[in-house]
């Protein structure tokens, strides 16, 4: 109760109602240290049932509109994940399902049947090298040891550290190069089939676009931006036979990720509002084309509940 009052206190509802906007990318079956800063299902339960208990949580096309109009309950929340994986279909819906939240799934459509993010393709070949010592010059990180859970922990930071802000088509060459060069047979199923993207949107969950390729958008020349915008969301009405009225910026943060520019393509491309990563809670006078979303890294109920309320409170 005493949680429950303080949340209220900091999100009241009405006009002065505030939105905390949760992200997600994924929800594993079994804990992961390659994967710490994910969730597993037990961990996913319990947010998901403190947020029920403690939060009102809504739609987010419909926390939108009401945050817009000042009719925001109090304590709103949304859930939201991003890129596309397949564990959110597996894993996190049957959750979501049984604990009666709602959420948003943001969708990369170039990796959907099969395809593989740059930073998967570090990590799962840094998951299956042999113990001992591994020859990343060519990569620029010289002779690294690799025998414990924290080398390679390590080493996932130092390749996607590499290798994030390098043009994408010349990154994506050379990453899938690593472990084609180590011998390493890499897993196809990590990210969401079309009839998993269809079976969310038919269990009442939004479907909204992340681009095509997931770029980084400031780094794109105008043109190639906007194709990578526009071109997610056609193809996910075209998949699912329904607008796609929502968007998340890839890496998401203002000013670094993506820019004035881009929030205006994200307008004219037909979309209604679009969420960002800085950190903080919307009130109604938030740009509803960059709504503020913070992650919960915690591991017990207790911390996981300050932290959402410390994010209500702008101290997150």
């Amino acid at each position: 109760m005493l949680l429950r009052s303080l949340l209220t206190l900091l999100s009241p509802g009405g006009r002065r109602g505030r939105l905390s906007i949760l992200i997600y990318h994924r929800v594993l079956p079994e804990p992961d240290p390659l994967l710490s800063g994910d969730p597993d299902a037990a961990r996913f339960r319990w947010q998901m049932e403190l947020l029920a208990r403690h939060f009102n949580p809504l739609p987010l096309p419909e926390a939108v509109q009401r945050l817009r109009e000042g009719t925001l309950p109090p304590r709103a929340a949304c859930v939201t994940f991003d890129d596309g994986y397949a564990d959110n279909a597996e894993v996190a819906l049957p959750i979501l399902q049984s604990v009666g939240v709602p959420a948003t799934f943001f969708i990369a459509v170039g990796y959907l049947n099969g395809g593989r993010m740059f930073n998967d393709t570090l990590i799962e070949t840094v998951r299956r090298l042999p113990a001992g010592e591994v020859d990343l010059t060519p990569e620029g990180l010289g002779r690294r040891a690799v025998a414990t859970d924290s080398d390679r922990v390590a080493l996932c930071k130092a390749l996607i550290g590499q290798f994030k802000y390098r043009e994408p088509a010349a990154r994506n060459r050379e990453v899938e190069a690593l472990p084609a060069r180590l011998g390493i047979q890499l897993p196809e199923d990590l990210m969401m089939r079309d009839d998993q993207v269809r079976q969310l949107a038919d269990a009442g969950m939004e479907i909204g676009g992340h681009t095509v390729s997931h770029p980084i958008l400031a780094r794109q020349a105008p043109d190639e931006a906007r194709r990578e915008i526009g071109g997610g969301r056609e193809a996910l009405e075209k998949l699912l036979g329904r607008p796609v009225r929502l968007f998340a910026y890839p890496n998401g943060r203002p000013g670094k990720d993506y820019a004035a520019e881009h929030v205006a393509m994200v307008r004219e491309c037909g979309y209604e509002a679009a969420v960002s990563t800085a950190v903080g809670a919307a009130d109604p006078s938030a740009d509803p084309y960059q709504l503020p979303r913070f992650t919960p890294w915690d591991d017990t109920p207790t911390r996981f509940g300050l932290r959402l309320a410390r994010n209500l409170a702008g101290r997150p």
